[in-house]
């Protein structure tokens, strides 16, 4: 099954705790804190895999999560970092952000991309000694790692991008040019998938073409096949549209050229400004006349032109040469760059969403972030308890219960956790 639109969504590994240990050593006096950094997270890690020609698996599994980076230990042992979580996709893979739509990677090379980076290891509490601090009894908690919700699109690498309505012959026209094997029958939509394959013009020198199939009027609407399949003609350099212009199905040539244009320009309008060629095929269906007034028409269009017989093979050489000509002066295959967010720093990691809701005087505090923090905090050291002050300010939970009306002597109620409130 050829499926092209996957959602999953991915979660890299959250970064190690720091750890909260003294030395101790006999005939050693003072040893101090000795605690050890946590690691790091795993990342999301995408990789393109040419053995893999659809993004169908990912209907079965949609949910990846790299491993959290190991916590430190005493000592002044870092945790271990974890392992990335690769995933193969098919190359020519665009990864967008759902909610956003923004590009995070296009695979279209041989280079694993990271997606979702894991979080950095938390702070032991080695480095929370200071002269008036001697022993710290809290740490740092990794950072969570990137998580995101992915659409991921395929969009199939080729130089030349077939276009035309059904029945026309550009299936047959692949399948003599290349080593493509595509469904060929008498009827419209006999190729229901995009086809590739590979025009070779000699010992060193070969392109891409690809089938598009599916288009018909209203395709940009999602008539036919097109609404779908559109999306591959985006990378292609050169078009190569199809026509018969022998009008065997009672429509006329010269209206299925300009449809066809005009679905392309309406699903994107660089679409419309792409290179193209116009072929006529089925030439034998029709006389000689037909054919050079369909020609001229093309030709005052600023088109090149080539009557043609797919069926046979007849005249494909001069239409590929002009091909490989054209493709030698354009530009290379379209790579989407990253889009890349507004920066982010490890404070406004810390300043999720606070959730505060009331009963009576009790006032009952959710953030997943505090609630990751409240295991390294040491609740009968003073020097902890300031600690977890600063991080409750800089969270905004103080904020958050202020604008919830609480007043001093009320109950806060942070997860297993109350305190009264004091201003």
């Amino acid at each position: 099954m050829f499926v092209d639109i996957a959602k999953i969504y991915v979660k890299a590994g959250d970064g190690g705790d720091g750890a909260v240990t003294f030395h101790r050593e006999k005939y050693v006096a003072s040893g101090g804190p000795d605690g050890g950094d946590g690691g790091r997270g795993g990342n999301i890690v995408f990789v393109a895999d040419t053995n893999l020609s659809t993004l169908a698996d990912f209907r079965y599994k949609r949910k990846y999560t790299a491993l959290k980076g190991e916590n430190g230990r005493g000592g002044r042992c870092n945790g271990k970092k974890a392992e990335d979580l690769v995933i193969r996709v098919p190359k020519g893979t665009v990864i967008k952000e759902q909610e956003t739509g923004r590009i995070l990677a296009d695979i279209s090379g041989s280079e694993p991309v990271i997606v979702a980076k894991g979080g950095k290891g938390g702070f032991g509490n080695t480095h929370f000694a200071t002269p008036t601090r001697q022993t710290p009894r809290f740490a740092k908690p990794g950072l969570p790692g990137e998580a995101f919700e992915l659409q991921l699109e395929l969009k199939l690498l080729a130089d030349v991008g077939i276009v035309g309505y059904p029945n026309v012959g550009k299936s047959t026209f692949i399948s003599v040019v290349s080593e493509a094997k595509p469904i060929i029958a008498n009827y419209h939509f006999t190729t229901l998938t995009p086809v590739l394959g590979v025009v070779r013009m000699g010992e060193d020198s070969s392109f891409v073409m690809a089938d598009i199939p599916g288009l018909i009027e209203g395709a940009h609407d999602g008539l036919g096949l097109g609404h779908q399949f559109l999306r591959h003609v985006e990378r292609c350099r050169l078009l190569l549209h199809i026509v018969d212009v022998s009008g065997s199905e009672g429509r006329d040539p010269k209206k299925d050229f300009e449809t066809i244009n005009d679905e392309l320009r309406k699903f994107d309008p660089e679409l419309a400004k792409r290179p193209m060629i116009v072929a006529a095929n089925k030439c034998d269906l029709t006389d000689d006349e037909t054919v050079e007034e369909f020609g001229r028409y093309i030709e005052a269009q600023g088109y090149k032109f080539f009557p043609i017989m797919a069926a046979i093979n007849y005249q494909t050489e001069p239409l590929l040469k002009e091909i490989q000509e054209q493709l030698s002066k354009l530009p290379p295959i379209t790579v989407y760059e990253r889009e890349e967010a507004p920066s982010v720093s490890e404070e406004d990691i810390t300043k999720q969403e606070v959730r505060v809701t009331r009963q009576d005087n009790v006032f009952f505090v959710e953030c997943e972030w505090l609630l990751r923090v409240l295991r390294t905090i040491n609740f009968d050291d003073s020097e902890s308890l300031q600690y977890f002050q600063r991080v409750l300010i800089r969270a905004g939970v103080i904020d958050a219960l202020r604008e919830a009306g609480i007043k001093e002597g009320d109950t806060v109620s942070l997860y297993d956790i109350e305190f009264d409130f004091v201003e």
